[in-house]
């Protein structure tokens, strides 16, 4: 919409002045400075809606026909002549729409005219009308009634519900001179266009069942993964074409190299555990073959397979028992794997993945950010830790400034990568360039990294990646025999460990699942929890026979893999926010990082010039990143912040905040107990203890009401008596609710 105002100046003929243009948020012409303001929410007085209102009932209004939607202006023309006595108007559709060369600043076809002219003396009258009606024009709602509407009583009746929706800001408490900001989020309007919709809140207290279709039992052997594979096969060809864009590039090459220094990191301390028998080389191949398998063949590509550290701890008790008992370690391990892997296909079978829709945010929340609290501290715990060696003096000749040196690439790296991430929202330099910036943000942050310490030349320590493909030690191969020297009844004995290992295995892949399954990531080629445990036991018990570590679904690099793959809407107005269309599901990524993770034996002499204080630097930025939006972080800071600053969350709205803080102090004692054993020598029972949550969870229960569960966290499936009678509770509340804000007295029938 663009507003045009008579203007005339001493000794010259009027003319038409463009004053104000709607793309989606006002912009208004300055005077003197030949551009257009910053877009903001234009705001209107009740008394120029109602002046247009009572115009459009008693001017003049033009139709010719339904016509459909498309890229069109409306005109608005107002202004005052002196030859005129009284105000005349008219609205005008025209069919077909008319280049009128002139009105508009770029070629399109205009749609409506308002004309409203009058005697001199209303000038700002005028104007503020023409406002009005320019901005209405750009509301959805208003503009479907004026393509659709037969004569002007349909016109004024989309005046009225317009002006149903107005909010009214008291005169003395704002200054209207204030340009307001066009907020990050607009709302969706089709609940306007559905009469009798019901409101946020009253549509919230509909309780529905934690989880979707594929967490229903079928009651048949391998029902579950039989729907799964059904469901993505319609998606495998797409996934490999939505691959191919520039941002699935930016995160193949940031992923690549976040997944190579834990990945060589996890052999390296798995080789000092078990003297060799597997170690980097070993923890290369098996990340690269589990890895690719799994891109290729899950139900969820988007999850990312790494190394865990209750893994690495069983690894170190077993070895020690081996050891104790001259038992050959590689053939134990292979028959506890395959003992593993045949359990997890049971699990398969059986459905038992439909559990996961008992792990609700509760528990997600507490298991992620007790992985996220993990990387930052290791991260930092690397930095003062690892850099030791030659360099800095213990075995060989001193050069000063390493370590300083290691902690600025380190804080460094954090730094620039943030900076660049957000680089999006700049306003600096044009959109292609400000997204592509921020999608290539860790890989251009690693790149000047390198280059800096080149140019330095103080000698950092470096990423350091097997240069010989073939197992570490010489008296060992590629396949391990599960029997071995070892006697026959181990391979029985070997079951008991194997059971532990699959719970560690399940809570490990189903929870990172469930992470990545988020409603809040609007995912929209489905999920497949079966298959993508089925293809972990099957790599499981490849890895096992090949004397190859085991590799699972890793949470912090998952969410950031998720998070790298954002897709927003192209902001086509001045002032319009990006908002949030989804994931970019695709299998091109994942299968990228790994297959060039298990070529990196052959890229020796470039990856050796990466220091680790970088790849450390891109592991504190993961940390860091992925606590973002969890939902436990925001609620924790309402402890030290007075209720006047309390952001406007939606379950502040519903729940009290005694009981919010309630919910959250449960949360952090279950999130300290989990560091606890995460950091003791019990970690090996860790998944047992983050099984335990759903059960704290479930008697949480009895401390909270199902409406505030339903604000603060996922409703927990129950029998269907027991969710009918939450349905009834929840529509006799709204009732009494709507009841008491009409004035009305509804008896309940007690």
């Amino acid at each position: 919409s663009e507003l045009a105002e008579i203007c005339v100046k001493e000794g010259q003929d009027a003319e038409w002045k463009e004053t104000a243009r709607w793309l989606k948020f006002e912009e208004d012409a300055e005077d003197g400075g030949e551009r257009w303001s910053k877009p903001y929410v234009g705001t209107l007085s009740l008394h120029s809606l109602s002046e247009l209102r009572s115009c459009i009932s008693n001017g003049t209004v033009l139709f010719m026909k339904k016509i459909p939607t498309g890229a069109e202006a409306s005109n608005v023309l107002v202004g005052e002549l002196d030859f005129l006595h009284q105000p005349i108007m008219a609205f005008v559709r025209l069919s077909p729409a008319v280049l009128l060369s002139g009105m508009t600043e770029v070629p399109i076809p205009t749609r409506f005219l308002f004309v409203l002219l009058g005697p001199e003396g209303k000038g700002h009258q005028y104007h503020e009308i023409g406002r009005s009606m320019a901005t209405i024009m750009t509301d959805e709602v208003f503009r479907d009634v004026a393509y659709k509407a037969k004569n002007g009583a349909d016109l004024v009746a989309g005046v009225d519900e317009f002006l149903d929706q107005v909010t009214v800001l008291p005169p003395g408490e704002w200054d209207p001179s204030i340009r307001i900001e066009p907020p990050k989020n607009v709302p969706s309007q089709e609940k306007r266009k559905m009469p009798g919709a019901l409101d946020d809140s009253a549509s919230h207290s509909t309780l529905e069942k934690h989880g979707g279709p594929e967490l229903q039992r079928t009651g048949r052997l391998f029902g579950g993964l039989t729907l799964d594979v059904k469901r993505k096969a319609p998606w495998f060809w797409s996934d490999f074409r939505d691959g191919l864009s520039l941002q699935c590039l930016a995160s193949f090459l940031f992923l690549y190299c976040a997944c190579m220094s834990p990945v060589i990191t996890f052999g390296g301390l798995l080789g000092e555990a078990t003297n060799g028998h597997i170690s980097a080389m070993e923890s290369l191949l098996g990340a690269s073959m589990a890895g690719v398998v799994y891109s290729l063949f899950a139900g969820q590509p988007l999850t990312i397979l790494g190394s865990t550290g209750p893994v690495l701890v069983f690894e170190k008790i077993l070895y020690k028992f081996c050891k104790e008992y001259t038992l050959s370690y590689l053939s134990l391990r292979a028959c506890i794997g395959l003992w593993t892997a045949f359990l997890c296909i049971v699990l398969v079978a059986t459905d038992a993945s439909c559990l996961v829709c008992y792990v609700t945010r509760f528990t997600e929340e507490a298991f992620a950010s007790l992985i996220c609290i993990i990387f930052i501290y290791e991260a930092l715990e690397k930095l003062s830790g690892e850099f030791q060696g030659p360099a800095c003096g213990r075995d060989g000749p001193y050069t000063p400034d390493v370590f300083f040196w290691c902690c600025i690439l380190f804080f460094a790296t954090f730094a620039l990568s943030s900076f660049l991430k957000k680089f999006k929202t700049s306003r600096y330099f044009p959109t292609r360039v400000r997204s592509t910036v921020s999608d290539f943000a860790v890989f251009l942050t690693i790149v000047i990294m390198v280059l800096l310490d080149f140019v330095v030349g103080i000698p950092s320590p470096k990423l350091h990646v097997p240069h010989a493909f073939k197992p570490t030690r010489d008296d060992r191969g590629w396949f391990i025999n599960p029997i071995g020297p070892n006697p026959w009844w181990t391979v029985l004995a070997a079951l008991v460990p194997a059971l532990l290992c699959t719970i560690l295995i399940f809570m490990d892949q189903q929870i990172s699942a469930v992470i990545v399954n988020r409603k809040e990531h609007k995912l929209k080629k489905g999920c497949g929890y079966h298959l993508d445990l089925f293809m972990v036991a099957v790599m499981l018990g490849v890895c096992s026979v090949m004397g190859l570590p085991w590799f699972v679904a890793a949470t912090v690099l998952s969410i950031t893999h998720v998070n790298s793959l954002k897709v927003e809407s192209d902001c086509s107005a001045p002032g319009e926010q990006p908002k949030f269309l989804g994931i970019r599901e695709q299998r091109v990524t994942g299968l990228l990082i790994f297959a060039l993770m298990g070529c990196s034996v052959f890229f020796t002499s470039v990856l050796k010039f990466i220091p680790m204080p970088v790849l450390y630097g891109v592991f504190l930025y993961m940390g860091v990143s992925s606590l973002r939006g969890i939902q436990f972080f925001d609620r924790l800071k309402l402890f030290w912040m007075p209720a006047k600053h309390q952001p406007d969350f939606i379950y502040l709205r519903h729940v009290p905040l005694r009981k919010v803080h309630f919910f959250t102090a449960i949360q952090l004692i279950c999130l300290v107990l989990l560091w606890t054993i995460k950091v003791s020598r019990a970690a090996i029972i860790f998944p047992l203890m983050v099984l335990a949550l759903v059960f704290v969870r479930k008697a949480m229960d009895l401390c909270f009401s199902k409406r505030e569960l339903s604000f603060l966290d996922d409703l927990m499936p129950e029998r269907k008596k027991k969710l009918d009678d939450g349905r009834n509770e929840a529509g006799e509340e709204e009732e009494v609710r709507l009841a008491g804000s009409s004035g009305l007295d509804i008896s309940l029938g007690l």
